[in-house]
């Protein structure tokens, strides 16, 4: 199956089957034929409203039904949406709106803050109009290279990056998901990560498009194991996608294997780094099923490369690799001056060809600094350390930069140290990440000089930082510990001596 068209491919199943189930949030359940319905009187809504033609809309909320059927309406009007996660700081929503400068705003879920100066659809009003019959002009639809989404991704100076996906990009993606992962017809697939995170895009349109089913695992769900064990095998997936993390604990439970989810038959793993003792007990829980590591920067369009994870896979590497790269696009490995180095040596993963995302929105600078224009094709450079091997097999090796995956969620460590040293009670601070034996990501470390204060405790003055983060920062950048220190080291040039933390972090 090869589509040209991710809205009309979507809207067909609501024509082949109205009544299959599109969605299932819990338990609540809502079909093709409601998903179009929805869809065209928020699209048809959003052209009599005359916005600004092509600026992009803020959409916030969580993963309910509302929320897909907001981000399909705005697509059909011709505008990218911008999904914003309910559980944003208040400062982030804001920032997003400065960057992005969006034409209207819609909040399936209520506001934490006022936003002004464009319009905004609130809960109420959105409930209103997806009672309405809409008719919308197809022709609008977003098409070809214009944005289909912008996902917000960690920046520099505590400023997100908007990483500008086309529908271009997007179909590329969708169709290499439909052919080279042997997905099930009208698969039933997990939905489990927010959508302001572009993992979700891997469950997301790969199902929608084949006329499947999603089922939700909400954070509320997922934050208390003992819901999250309860509800999980009354879901009945057969494709599961996920980061490595979130399966690590799923497989804390020793009833997470075949014989408790014996339709389960496809893993796809993607956002960090996929280790070998993970991938084993996966593989010894489950023996018949598929599973997939992928690999992929968000300017990339979720991933672009992948490798079916078998016991030979299993035995010829400690370490596992990333894969080959999807059939239309390339990457290169080079040097510091752009050369390409020979098979097995190490140098940065520069990527290109039809799922490059054209850039930073409304971010020239950045945007000049990782992306190219060659031949027709567009090229990013990862920053992204990896090799190559003989038979054309890539393998990550880290990152170029202070930028690192924990959890699957991409940090800029410069943005946590902006928060970090605008915080009240730290005079000066600087966070680090700490590693496990896997090479992957464990912990985000902090070494703070604190300010003079009148805490009774570290522990106390530790929660008081913490909460103070957590209202400005989002809450998987907020350090998982606090080491207080009289003063930090330097190098020669005055500057913090990263390299002397990271070491003694790490020892």
């Amino acid at each position: 199956m090869q589509i040209t068209n991710v809205i009309n491919a979507i809207d067909k199943n609501s024509e082949l089957t109205p009544n299959r189930i599109a969605y299932d949030y819990l338990g609540e359940t809502h079909t093709y034929h409601e998903l179009k319905c929805y869809s065209d009187a928020l699209a048809s809504k959003i052209c009599q409203m005359k916005l600004t033609v092509g600026a992009p809309i803020m959409v916030f909320g969580e993963q309910s039904f509302e929320m897909v059927a907001t981000f399909l309406g705005i697509v059909k009007s011709g505008h990218a949406y911008i999904p914003i996660d309910q559980h944003s700081p208040n400062d982030r929503i804001e920032m997003i709106q400065e960057i992005a400068d969006p034409a209207a705003c819609i909040a399936v879920e209520p506001l934490p803050v006022s936003i002004k100066e464009i319009p905004v659809i609130g809960p109420d009003k959105l409930a209103q109009i997806f009672k309405t019959t809409g008719n919308y002009d197809p022709s609008l639809a977003v098409s070809d290279d214009q944005n289909y989404y912008i996902i917000f991704t960690s920046g520099t100076t505590g400023k997100p990056k908007g990483v500008q996906i086309s529908h271009q990009n997007l179909t590329s993606f969708v169709n290499w998901m439909l052919t080279d992962f042997d997905l099930p017809k009208a698969p039933v697939s997990l939905a489990q990560a927010p959508y302001s995170f572009d993992l979700s895009v891997m469950s997301l349109y790969p199902t929608l498009v084949s006329g499947g089913t999603l089922r939700v695992l909400p954070k509320k769900i997922t934050d208390n194991f003992k819901q999250l064990f309860e509800y999980l095998p009354h879901m009945k997936l057969n494709v599961w996608v996920s980061t490595p993390s979130f399966v690590d604990i799923c497989l804390l439970q020793p009833e997470f294997d075949a014989t408790h989810y014996p339709i389960l038959s496809r893993f796809l793993f993607c956002g960090e780094e996929l280790t070998h003792r993970t991938a084993t007990q996966l593989k010894e829980r489950f023996p018949q099923a598929k599973i997939y590591n992928t690999y992929g920067p968000t300017e990339a369009t979720v991933a672009v490369t992948s490798i079916e994870i078998t016991q030979e896979v299993l035995k010829d590497y400690q370490r596992l690799p990333i894969g080959k790269i999807k059939s239309d696009m390339e990457i290169e490995v080079v040097d510091q001056v752009g050369q390409r180095v020979t098979p097995g040596e190490t140098g940065e993963l520069v990527i290109s060809g039809p799922s490059v995302s054209k850039g930073y929105l409304n971010n020239p600078t950045k945007t000049a600094q990782a992306f190219k224009q060659t031949d027709n094709h567009r090229v990013y450079h990862s920053g992204d350390l990896g090799t190559k091997d003989k038979n054309n097999i890539l393998h990550y090796l880290g990152r170029l930069d202070f930028q690192i995956k924990l959890h699957g969620y991409r940090i800029e460590l410069e943005e946590v140290n902006h928060f970090l040293n605008a915080q009240r009670f730290i005079k000066q601070a600087v966070a680090v990440p700490k590693y496990d034996a896997n090479h992957k990501v464990a912990q985000l470390i902090a070494y703070v000089i604190a300010e003079d204060n009148d805490f009774e405790s570290k522990m106390a003055l530790t929660m008081a930082i913490k909460k103070d983060l957590q209202a400005t920062m989002m809450a998987y950048m907020v350090p998982n510990r606090l080491v207080f220190k009289t003063s930090l080291p330097l190098t020669a040039n005055g500057k913090i001596d990263l390299k002397s933390i990271m070491s003694e972090v790490n020892s």
